[in-house]
């Protein structure tokens, strides 16, 4: 595959687990992948510790906005290689057409905005997801995705998230 590999990330709101995705998989594959994001119900903002942590890693804010799934599945939009949706909420719901039937899977991660607790309490669920998101997206990148048909990398994404929820 000569141009970048395209992955959208989808979660509920749009705001944390999906816009993360979408700005590491893009910095941390340097070219190679390039992340995208959307909600099945976006909020219209990105969450303030969202925005912190993709400071941190250098990712141009600009680029990033809370939008619905539809703008994927239409004439004209980028072709996706790979879906991942990123919370139980996602994975259920019906999902629009996507041209080219791409590889999809399901990464389920709690909210870490629904904590009750204190802001710290809630830093540390942010930096837990970026480090289980992380470590996904890097075992990703070691995958031939140019070799492996779309059945094959299926069950790759799919074994990434199975065998990281063991530990």
């Amino acid at each position: 595959m000569s141009r970048p590999i395209n992955i959208l990330f989808i979660s509920k709101g749009n705001s944390v687990r999906s816009i993360l995705g979408e700005a590491l998989a893009t910095t941390l594959s340097h070219g190679r992948f390039i992340g995208y994001s959307a909600g099945t119900r976006p909020k219209g903002y990105l969450h303030p510790f969202s925005i912190k942590l993709i400071r941190e890693w250098g990712y141009p804010l600009g680029v990033l906005r809370s939008k619905s799934w539809h703008e994927f599945g239409v004439e004209g939009a980028p072709h996706m290689d790979f879906i991942i949706t990123l919370c139980d909420s996602a994975a259920g719901e019906e999902c629009p057409y996507w041209p080219g039937h791409p590889s999809t899977t399901h990464w389920g991660f709690a909210d870490p905005t629904l904590s009750n607790d204190s802001e710290e309490v809630m830093w540390k669920a942010f930096r837990s997801l970026e480090l289980s998101l992380r470590n996904r997206i890097e075992l990703l990148l070691d995958l031939p995705a140019d070799k492996l048909d779309t059945m094959q990398m299926q069950v790759a994404l799919s074994s990434i998230h199975t065998n990281l929820s063991k530990y």
